[in-house]
């Protein structure tokens, strides 16, 4: 059953991106925009905004941010191995405070599986002066807990910065080019 899940899941992915053509971050339902990249390589992020009856509702936007792969849309396997939350509003290094979610990240089914959101978090390590590598390292040891306290000065990066727009993908030697949709069956 789970096979027949997950191959449905890549069809109608594959299905979304050959019936927009050009995969666009506005046009994305909700349900798939966070960790997604659209066709110009902009990652994909969701903000909310007030609807004509007062209610706040969830929309997908482009952001600023370009990253070196396009026309992607995360699958549901990494989402749950990296332990990430696809209606996330914003990303924060305080999520990397988190033992249980570091140590998700760091996990082999999502460190050598999920190179798309091993990137964004590489980026957003980096950018507080933490390799992520040598985080997920320490987690084995004794060190984890005084790695990790060098992010509690920091705050939300709500919709990624722009500077780190500028900046190249630093991940992408670690890890190789990033491809669009795998859709390979899972490893039995």
């Amino acid at each position: 059953m789970k096979l027949i899940h997950y191959f449905l899941a890549c069809f109608s992915l594959l299905f979304i991106q050959t019936a927009l053509g050009d995969l666009v971050c506005e046009q994305l339902p909700v349900g798939i925009c966070s960790f997604s990249i659209a066709s110009s390589g902009n990652r994909c992020v969701l903000e909310t905004y007030s609807s004509g009856d007062g209610s706040m509702k969830l929309q997908c936007k482009t952001s600023e941010v370009v990253v070196g792969t396009r026309e992607h849309i995360e699958t549901d396997e990494c989402i749950a191995a990296c332990g990430v939350d696809r209606k996330s509003l914003g990303i924060s290094s305080d999520f990397l405070l988190d033992h249980r979610f570091t140590a998700k990240l760091c996990s082999p089914q999502c460190y050598q599986n999920c190179p798309n959101i091993v990137d964004l978090y590489y980026n957003l390590a980096s950018e507080e002066g933490v390799l992520l590598p040598d985080l997920c390292k320490a987690l084995r040891t004794s060190s984890g807990r005084a790695m990790t306290s060098r992010f509690l000065s920091s705050g939300a990066a709500f919709g990624p910065a722009a500077s780190a727009a500028a900046a190249p993908t630093t991940s992408e030697a670690a890890f190789g080019p990033i491809s669009s949709v795998d859709c390979a069956p899972p490893p039995m």
